[in-house]
């Protein structure tokens, strides 16, 4: 199945705490390495969502309205 340029999918799999590893394609694509800390999004309705790093200040600042 071909894809857009871009766009990925990976699955995952929870451990018994709760505990997730990102794939190394993801890592190494989003510029992640030990010791980050990322954010999870949630929406009951809409699901999750781990924005880029990058993003982080943007969208504190949206929140708390700087």
């Amino acid at each position: 199945m071909d894809r857009p340029e871009g766009k990925n999918a990976w699955t995952v799999t929870v451990g018994t705490k709760g505990q997730i590893v990102l794939p190394k394609e993801a890592r190494e694509m989003f510029d992640i390495n030990p010791g980050d800390t990322l954010i999870i999004l949630g929406d009951k309705q809409k699901g999750m969502a781990i924005p880029p790093k990058a993003q982080f200040s943007d969208f504190f600042g949206k929140v708390f309205n700087r």
